[in-house]
């Protein structure tokens, strides 16, 4: 059962910066947070429900640093439209 220690970060890049504008927030969470459980979790600790829920899943891709082969880790990545006034705060990455 996935819980706010799920929610890994909330990413700023500048994709994500530009579409904060109209309200929507992009969340990086562990892979097993599900959109009906992410919906769950900014009721209960933050006290709205969010209007609208997309989300991506980013496997990890595969790396090689000084001759050992490694993989980044996999994620889910959504995207959260907020209500009027809703603001997430007190998440730590």
């Amino acid at each position: 059962m996935a819980d706010i220690t799920d929610i890994k970060a909330i990413l700023y890049t500048e994709k994500s910066l530009s579409i904060q504008e109209d309200g929507t927030v992009v969340i990086q969470t562990s892979l097993r947070m599900t959109k009906n459980r992410l919906k769950e979790v900014l009721k209960e600790y933050f006290g709205f429900s969010p209007l609208k829920v997309n989300s991506l899943r980013v496997n990890g891709k595969t790396k090689k640093f000084r001759g050992v082969i490694g993989e980044r880790n996999s994620y889910k990545k959504f995207y959260v439209k907020l209500p009027e006034g809703a603001r997430l705060e007190n998440v730590e990455a």
